[in-house]
């Protein structure tokens, strides 16, 4: 079965799972589950190749799932696989994840297939521009608010946002994720890693692990691998495996991050990091350590693995790196599972304090950035903990009925 399917299947499992537990009606079900709008647009660039000019359209969709507790917030991604089914699925988790973490947003979001690295800056602009073009009339600072995803970055917000403000004024709350030139947020780029190593640590100390002794593996070693790595180091925890797309690399007495960091971008991949051993993707899970944190990508661990995982707790920095079959057998040993929907919610995070600096239109430093980050996920993480002590449920299940739950209890209170 295609990963994008099984992923699907195991995203509604949890959902399906939490309704019966919440005891909602299917009528209540299929309101929490339908999207409140589905945009699809054809996008035209010129694309300049050989010296000729070409017309090129390119199919571009923006789900807004859910607004119960506020503007509707979410990525978006430049991807050859993007459609709307798989853009809808990702719509309702952004809904789910900011309820998680009680902030006043919704979920949404959005994507064009294309493949961005076949699209030279010019093209990149003009495709990036005209999509905002289309998508206009249904964004804005209180009504939806894109940031950047797979396949985009700063500078595709940035572009964004120069096109809405010709026609809405200066607008620099329509996006997050900016360049920090453009009203960007001090702490933004490490904000899910740093997040993640956060939890990570919290979840370690509950269970009485100590860092200096705990052994951690991390699968992805790309924006939110790399900054959690940085993170854990420095509390002590010992870096013994990390892996990219082309394979990664382990040693026993730990791994200067910083020295991976460096060879990666000597190199372009942790292939010949002096002092370790190559190791391929799949055996880099299974390797004995205290600490995984799969953060790369989905439906990694399943039925055909989870057996063979050894570490006791798993931090799920990627969305949806475990299939439920692999959940359930991972509950049975006993193995600690902090959840996605909890575990990579920093960077939401920190575009909920960049689009309140904005409005603001006053700056944070990042260690205040930082700082309210781990508060607020410290204390959901409480929330969540204590949920599942109290009715005897995973993490994963108390976090997905905490969000549910409230966005439920939206859509009573405003009488959809």
């Amino acid at each position: 079965m295609d990963k994008k399917c099984v992923c699907q299947k195991t995203q509604r499992h949890f959902l399906d799972s939490a309704f019966s537990r919440l005891k909602l009606k299917a009528s209540r079900q299929a309101l929490l589950l339908s999207s409140f709008r589905e945009t699809r647009v054809t996008v035209p660039v010129t694309l300049r190749h050989n010296g000729e000019n070409t017309l090129h359209t390119f199919q571009g969709y923006r789900v807004q799932h859910n607004h119960a507790r506020g503007p509707f917030k979410g990525g978006l991604r430049f991807h050859p696989d993007v459609n709307l089914g798989e853009v809808r699925a990702l719509a309702q988790l952004m809904t789910w994840k900011t309820a998680l973490v009680d902030i006043p947003f919704g979920g949404a979001k959005g994507g064009v297939a294309v493949d961005p690295k076949q699209l030279n800056e010019t093209e990149l602009e003009e495709l990036s521009k005209r999509f905002c073009q289309k998508m206009a009339p249904i964004i804005g600072v209180h009504e939806d608010i894109p940031a950047p995803d797979i396949g985009t970055n700063p500078q595709v917000m940035g572009w964004i946002l120069d096109e809405y403000s010709k026609t809405h004024g200066y607008r620099t709350a329509v996006v997050t994720g900016k360049p920090m030139a453009l009203g960007g947020c001090a702490g933004r780029l490490e904000a899910t890693g740093h997040g993640v190593a956060h939890l990570a640590d919290k979840a370690a100390m509950a269970m009485s692990l100590i860092a200096e002794q705990s052994r951690v593996v991390i699968q992805g070693f790309g924006n939110v691998g790399s900054h959690a790595a940085i993170s854990l180091a420095s509390k002590g925890y010992k870096i013994i495996a990390l892996s990219g797309s082309r394979g990664g690399v382990y040693s026993e007495k730990g791994i200067d991050v910083g020295l991976a960091l460096a060879h990666v971008r000597e190199t372009g991949a942790l292939q010949g990091l002096a002092g370790t051993a190559a190791v391929s993707n799949a055996e880099l899970l299974e390797l004995p350590c205290e600490i995984l944190i799969p953060a790369a990508l989905e439906a990694t661990i399943t039925c055909d693995n989870a057996d063979a995982i050894q570490a006791p707790l798993i931090v799920e920095a990627a969305n949806i790196p475990i299939t439920h079959q692999a959940d359930q057998r991972l509950q049975q040993r006993a193995v600690v599972i902090v959840p996605d929907l909890l575990a990579n919610v920093g960077g939401v995070l920190a575009s909920y304090y960049e689009w309140v600096q904005n409005l603001q239109q006053f700056p944070w430093d990042r260690e205040l950035v930082l700082s309210r980050l781990e508060k607020r996920l410290s204390r959901t993480y409480d929330v969540v903990r204590d949920l599942a002590q109290e009715r005897k449920i995973d993490m994963r299940s108390a976090a997905y009925e905490l969000a549910i739950g409230r966005v439920d209890h939206a859509i009573r209170l405003r009488g959809f």
